[in-house]
């Protein structure tokens, strides 16, 4: 796959916020590139991820653990629940709603895995050692940081 080159001078943000987002937008459409022959999108994958590795979450739980208001997060569950890769159900509280993987959701993971791994492969190899070593504990700090009190 052949990239565009990037622009002669990529100007540095002022505003940390601008240049994170614009930095979440350029792996955002990396890793969407490489996810596209699976049908699967980013947003689809991380959550299905998520769902993989801590298993059934209230829906509260799993906004707090990607950063996603609720209505984003409601808007990104949907499509999820209607290709019948995940289920929700109420909790105690009718306002609440438990949210686990099917065994399609767990199948759709698995197909989109191989993809994300190599585009992960290729996000580090371009990053460097360093920097890749670098960035996980940093964006760990930032959503800290930046998460209410």
């Amino acid at each position: 796959m052949t990239r565009d080159p990037r622009p002669a001078t990529l100007y540095d943000l002022p505003c940390a916020c601008a240049s994170l987002r614009r930095a979440a937008r350029a792996v955002t459409q990396r890793y969407d590139e490489a996810l596209r022959p699976t049908g699967i999108r980013l947003t689809q994958f991380t959550l299905l991820q998520v769902l993989d590795l801590a298993g059934p979450l209230t829906q509260g739980t799993l906004g707090e653990q990607l950063a996603m208001d609720s209505t984003t997060l409601s808007r990104t569950l949907r499509p999820l629940e209607a290709e019948g890769w995940i289920r929700s159900r109420p909790g105690a509280d009718r306002r609440e709603r438990h949210i686990h993987l099917t065994a399609a959701g767990k199948r759709a993971l698995e197909r989109a895995t191989p993809a994300w791994k190599e585009a992960q492969r290729l996000f580090r190899e371009e990053l460097g050692e360093r920097e890749w070593a670098a960035l996980g504990p940093l964006l760990m700090a930032t959503v800290e940081a930046a998460s209410p009190g």
